[in-house]
């Protein structure tokens, strides 16, 4: 998310960074091109002349002009305000109420809303550490009912069942006694998509809302509509007192435009981006983090947390293990290395919250994807044990053998071989005295062929 935009506004803002003097005309050119790059990510017009109009107040003000760094004080500046557009702080999901928490989950048709619900689930259960039932109250459609029932298996939370002779304000009803009777912490109500002009729908969700009195009413919306996912949360608004917004297909949405919109037209806080298809593809939204990464500082915070939870650690030890005894690092451990990245969401996903990514030239970002590292997999898979762990012995023939069985070509197994040594020299670096110091600096001068280092 926020690529194009991320770009714009890395170009822009680095003719500001060393600035010695800022001015009343120097000011206005960046915020021309500013205003561009957030009319161009689909950000709303009310949303982006605030945002203008703001930050020309303070960059004009005394402390900018009569500061040692004007031009970093102005990035600054736009730091904060794109903070202050998002919402300036985290807002969590309230579950101080007495158990069972109630949380209503409505929205458009085709917004994920069924998979979201599997996603909340999953969060609530491994972030916060609380049982969950799961229910359906789409009686329109019977294939959500099972899809969610599927769904409720894989994330382990307890599903209600219902059908679709049911009337939707009974199965909430039933659903929240159920909860009650078994001592659960939440109860999360699936909804059928229905427009807010619908009269007889909205209707209908209303009752199901009073019957259930949830403590969190959260609109799921595609965030590739833009500034419609906005306009369209608000009239939803109107008809029901959300409490948040969940924005979905987040990895697809390369401008960004419904993050930077939503708060300040709804007036509602974002609580969580769907970042994927997968049920752990789920994460809290949290403004100073999201605008770090629109303007290229990355997102360290989020990759730690996201290591935190998704890493296997106990490879992690073997492999540190491993190295710290001076033995070779080998195939085998780069093929549970690139296992580990895929857990973490991804190459794409992981190269969002790598500082300074958008300085890495767009050709070498459109080499590092998802489909590479399948590639590279793919060739690993060919390879037998013996390969793995001497791949110094991967000659002509074996080359031949290993190219055919991945369906790949001689030179990408080359190229994953020159990939290997690299990652091979850096494990050797990082066992040496000082070695990760080292490996830091080198990293942060560039001396990796890869963005953040990474042997891709």
């Amino acid at each position: 998310m926020f690529n194009s935009l991320s770009e714009r506004l890395g170009q822009t803002l680095r003719g500001m960074r060393g600035q010695a003097r800022i001015s009343e005309d120097n000011v206005k050119e960046t915020l021309r091109e500013v205003r561009m790059a957030l009319l161009e990510a689909d950000v709303a017009l009310p949303v982006v002349r605030d945002f203008v109009n703001s930050v020309k107040e303070r960059a004009l003000g005394q402390d900018v002009l009569k500061s040692l760094t004007p031009g970093q004080a102005f990035v600054k500046i736009v730091n904060d305000e794109l903070v202050h557009v998002m919402g300036d702080a985290c807002e969590e999901l309230n579950l101080s109420a007495r158990p069972p928490a109630v949380v209503l989950m409505a929205g458009l048709q085709g917004a994920g809303k069924t998979t979201t619900v599997a996603k909340l689930a999953r969060w609530l259960k491994e972030r916060k550490k609380k049982s969950v039932l799961v229910a359906s109250a789409d009686v329109y459609r019977p294939a959500a009912i099972e899809q969610l029932k599927t769904l409720s298996g894989e994330v382990e939370a307890e599903f209600f069942p219902s059908t679709s002779k049911d009337k939707p304000v009974t199965i909430a009803r039933d659903a929240y006694q159920y909860a009650i009777k078994k001592g659960l912490d939440v109860v999360i109500i699936d909804t059928a998509g229905r427009l807010h002009i619908d009269d007889a729908m909205m209707d209908e969700i209303k009752q199901i809302h009073a019957a259930i009195d949830p403590v969190e009413t959260l609109f799921v919306v595609d965030s590739m509509t833009g500034q419609d996912a906005a306009n369209t949360a608000k009239a939803f608004n109107e008809a029901l007192p959300l409490t948040g917004v969940i924005l979905t297909k987040t990895d697809g949405d390369a401008r960004g435009g419904a993050a930077l919109s939503v708060r300040s037209i709804t007036g509602k806080p974002i609580k969580f981006l769907g970042v994927g298809e997968k049920t752990e593809a789920l994460q809290a939204f949290y403004p100073d983090r999201i605008a770090s990464r629109i303007l290229g500082m990355g997102d360290v915070l989020t990759l730690v947390e996201e290591a935190e939870h998704k890493i296997d650690k106990d490879e992690a030890l073997k492999l540190a293990k491993k190295i710290k005894k001076g033995k070779p690092f080998d195939l085998e451990d780069f093929l549970v290395q690139i296992q580990q990245m895929t857990k973490m969401g991804g190459v794409a996903s992981l190269m969002d919250k790598i500082p300074g990514i958008n300085q890495v030239p767009q050709k070498v970002k459109e080499q590092v994807n998802d489909k590479e590292i399948r590639r590279l997999e793919a060739i690993i898979f060919s390879m037998n044990k013996q390969e793995r762990r001497r791949p110094d012995i991967i000659k002509g023939s074996r080359k031949r053998r290993i190219a055919e069985g991945s369906g790949t070509q001689i030179q990408d197994v080359n190229r994953l071989l020159k990939q290997f040594t690299q990652m091979q020299k850096m494990m050797k670096k990082m066992n040496k005295k000082g070695g990760m110091a080292n490996m830091l600096r080198q990293m942060k001068g560039g001396g990796m062929s890869g963005p953040g280092g990474m042997p891709f």
